[in-house]
């Protein structure tokens, strides 16, 4: 009882968390019993809407046959249970750099969910998904540097890790304080349009989608996060890994799998792992920034045949360095104020790497184009 009121002083306050020890944390995928990964239905794509301090987001990765790069991003944020904003942020980058990154952020205003929470609409936007659950739709003219027009439709199987994909936290099991949960679409079809300074982009391509819920206040759940989405003509491969701050032990946990067209290879909690190979220090807030990395997956398929995946090499120059506390919201930004050491930044690459794919015996090369995302928190 004492830790729990400690979590919740922390929680209202923003303050740092005690060492609660492992015993806190209860990662995706750990549970006796848990498979490997579940496969998606519709009913895993419901909006939450956690009625407590949460952020939840819907992200759609958009990879045009024409070079061009986008990452769409409608984010409910409920501070304390006091206030929900909404936001949607639109980021596109050109080929080669030959012009500067378009990034739009705007505030949402009267959001709403159809009646069994699939679909989000605000002024101006609505992200829509089919019948099936197989498809969305997203249109957008909130911003005349951003008009979205987009179909993105799965081509092989979702999934989340695990039976729920989710990372409880808190010493009692049955009653969590705090939560984490991602699910999966690491493969789609991209049909459609983005408007940008009356200049139209056509984003038929591939595509990769990924539904949270962080369900605490960030700098709680997270003090580090790495993240991988690599697209080729014949392989998607993602992985997501956070490590927690030392009040959970500095527990690593990790969700990731492979697709190929039709079909999954793997997905699994426990195997596989990321490293920077290579690090500089960034002199404006003493992170070290990765310049290489390794990225590496295990697994087996559903019949049982072993499966590895490795990418490795330079990341390039990265895209862009965000300084997460310059970026929220004011009001959002009080969550994490108040918190010792906090100083989150989210390093963003894109670069071209060869993926090595071992099935059972069978060994394939491919080129592709890998996005990935650094974040230090504290």
């Amino acid at each position: 009882m004492f830790r729990w009121a400690q979590q919740q002083l922390a929680n209202v306050a923003g303050t740092q968390e005690p060492e609660y020890g492992p015993e806190a944390i209860h990662p995706v995928g750990n549970n006796p019993g848990d498979p490997a990964y579940t496969e998606l239905k519709k009913e895993h794509l419901k909006w939450k809407l956690v009625e407590q301090t949460c952020v939840e987001t819907q992200t759609f990765y958009l990879q045009a046959d024409s070079g061009h790069y986008c990452f769409m991003q409608v984010i409910y944020n409920n501070i304390a249970g006091l206030r929900i904003t909404t936001q949607f942020n639109v980021k596109i980058w050109y080929p080669n750099n030959e012009k500067p990154v378009v990034w739009t952020s705007d505030p949402l205003e009267n959001h709403g969910f159809d009646d069994d929470r699939f679909c989000f609409f605000a002024d101006g936007i609505s992200i829509e998904l089919s019948e099936d659950g197989s498809c969305y739709n997203i249109k957008s003219a909130r911003n005349d540097k951003s008009m979205v027009d987009i179909k993105f439709e799965r081509t092989v199987p979702g999934f989340l890790g695990g039976a729920d994909g989710t990372t409880h936290y808190g010493t009692d099991p049955k009653a969590p304080w705090g939560s984490m949960r991602h699910t999966f679409w690491p493969r789609a079809n991209v049909e459609g349009r983005i408007i940008t300074n009356g200049e139209q982009i056509d984003f038929k391509g591939r595509g990769m989608f990924t539904m949270a819920l962080q369900g605490m206040k960030p700098h709680h759940a997270a003090a580090r996060w790495n993240f991988v989405n690599f697209q080729s003509p014949s392989y998607s491969a993602i992985m997501m890994e956070f490590t927690t701050p030392a009040s959970y032990a500095t527990t690593l946990v990790r969700v990731s799998g492979i697709a190929t067209e039709g079909k999954l290879l793997l997905a699994n909690t426990n195997a596989g792992d990321v490293k920077h190979t290579a690090t500089k220090q960034d002199t404006e807030n003493d992170w070290p920034e990765p310049t290489s990395a390794r990225f590496a997956w295990e697994g087996k398929t559903d019949d049982g045949k072993e499966v590895s995946a490795l990418l490795e090499g330079s990341l390039g120059d990265r895209l862009d360095r965000i300084d997460v506390m310059a970026e929220v919201p004011g009001f959002v930004k009080a969550i994490v104020a108040t918190a010792a050491g906090t100083k989150p930044y989210i390093y963003q690459y894109k670069s071209k790497m060869t993926i090595k794919v071992k099935v059972g015996d069978e060994v394939k090369e491919e080129e592709g184009t890998l996005f990935a995302e650094a974040t230090f928190i504290s």
